[in-house]
């Protein structure tokens, strides 16, 4: 596919065929992802093919709390799980939410499922000083999972960026021995969307680019 095309149609696809995906597409995708940047070119990303349905199952009832507390915060009208303007939700909002029946099961049990992890032994943290949650460390593992997402589209795949697990890093680590330098970046389910969005809703470039400043003109 010609890349604006790739990047215009790249949508969060989270129904899925029940049609395998080849070895050799997965891996073609990857070789091609990893020449995304990262700080330093240290490249600390690692990423795990999750194929054993036990440990497909058992990350169920880790993304469960994440995604009821992520529901209830919708429901009370707030940005869920904002750190900026946290919002307040009752244990009783909480047990009052119910989860779209098969919504968490169909994103572990989608054709391919990887967890991504960074290395924050090898990343670059320049805003770890500053009074607010830091962000930088991200530019050195997003670029490649974007990129992932990227080539799987051009592949004619789908799938989505979910973050659903980092929330209950410990016991992710402990299912998947995961170092403890390793920081859980995403999990991505991929296969072939049910159907491909071809018209993504976005603002236009005016809204978010501006000229000499934060209140400049659009460009």
């Amino acid at each position: 596919m010609e890349l604006y095309d790739v990047m215009r149609t790249a949508f969060a696809a989270r129904d899925f065929l029940d049609e395998p995906v080849p070895d050799d597409v997965l891996h073609r995708i990857l070789d091609n992802a990893r020449f995304a940047p990262s700080g330093g070119n240290r490249q600390g990303w690692r990423v795990i093919v999750v194929r054993d349905s036990a440990k497909r199952e058992a990350l169920v009832p880790l993304i469960e709390p994440t995604f009821r507390r992520y529901l209830a915060e919708v429901r009370a009208g707030a940005n869920p799980w904002n750190v900026v303007v946290p919002a307040e939700v009752s244990q009783e909002a909480l047990d009052a939410v119910v989860i779209p029946p098969g919504f968490i099961e169909r994103l572990v049990r989608a054709p391919v499922l990887l967890l991504v992890t960074v290395d924050l032994a090898v990343v670059a943290a320049m805003d770890r000083h500053l009074s607010r949650i830091g962000v930088v460390p991200g530019a050195s593992i997003y670029p490649f999972v974007w990129n992932i997402l990227l080539a799987a589209r051009n592949e004619g795949l789908g799938g989505t960026l979910t973050t659903f697990v980092a929330a209950r890093e410990p016991d992710v680590k402990a299912l998947f021995d995961i170092p403890e330098s390793h920081a859980v970046a995403a999990m991505l389910p991929m296969g072939k969307p049910v159907r491909q969005l071809t018209r993504l809703s976005r603002k236009p470039v005016g809204e978010f680019a501006t000229v000499d400043g934060f209140g400049g003109v659009p460009l």
